[in-house]
């Protein structure tokens, strides 16, 4: 599990294809890896990856088809900066929102505006995952904890804070840029617990019915 707060932005030093999927190597930057051993997780760009090897500040990380099909890191590129993460400790801090690395579909950056000293972001997002994401709800974009603020048919917006755009890739987004999305756990769960769903999702009728409002 993570927490959607970046410890440290990496470079893709190679991408290797093995055998019909990739050996992705990257160069952890400032990321601390005194405590990281092989077997670790290692959330890259919002994807939980395996540490399989360790040289210096090098990781290498196994990435499966399944995973390729569904992310964005089969766009990865020597020099692509990534977003790292290591796995949330027992005790920590739950500074963001909880995450488990699992990314749920692409969203695309359609829109990026000044507000004040933000930057204001909209994306585009998959309808199958509209249902999921709410104003003030939280998404994980990129491996990043941020909240939600307008949402609207088949896109949501985000503002982005000086602070963020240092410390992350999200600095290097333009129009076309494709994320990876992981949306809010609860509101998976609360759909699969409910019963009698449909492909329609969670309705405010069904949230009544079963007391939640």
């Amino acid at each position: 599990m993570f927490t959607g707060i970046i410890a440290a932005v990496g470079k893709v030093n190679a991408v290797e294809p093995s055998g019909g999927d990739l050996r992705l190597k990257v160069d952890a930057g400032s990321l601390d890896l005194s405590d990281v051993k092989l077997g670790d997780s290692i959330a890259t760009n919002g994807v939980c990856l395996t540490v399989v090897e360790i040289h210096g500040s090098q990781l290498s990380f196994d990435v499966s088809r399944e995973s390729l099909d569904r992310t964005s890191l089969g766009q990865a590129k020597p020099g692509s900066s990534v977003n790292l993460e290591k796995a949330m400790a027992v005790g920590d801090r739950l500074g963001g929102h909880i995450v488990s690395g699992h990314v749920d579909g692409l969203g695309k950056v359609t829109l990026l505006e000044p507000s004040a000293r933000s930057v204001k972001f909209r994306f585009e997002v998959p309808a199958e995952l509209e249902r999921y994401i709410a104003e003030k709800g939280s998404i994980c974009i990129d491996g990043t904890s941020l909240t939600v603020n307008q949402v609207g048919p088949g896109w949501f917006e985000v503002n982005i804070i000086p602070h963020t755009m240092e410390w992350t890739i999200i600095s290097d987004y333009q129009t076309g840029t494709v994320v990876n999305l992981e949306v809010d756990l609860i509101a998976r769960y609360l759909e699969r617990l409910l019963p009698g769903q449909t492909d329609h999702g969670i309705s405010r009728d069904t949230l009544a019915k079963h007391g939640f409002i």
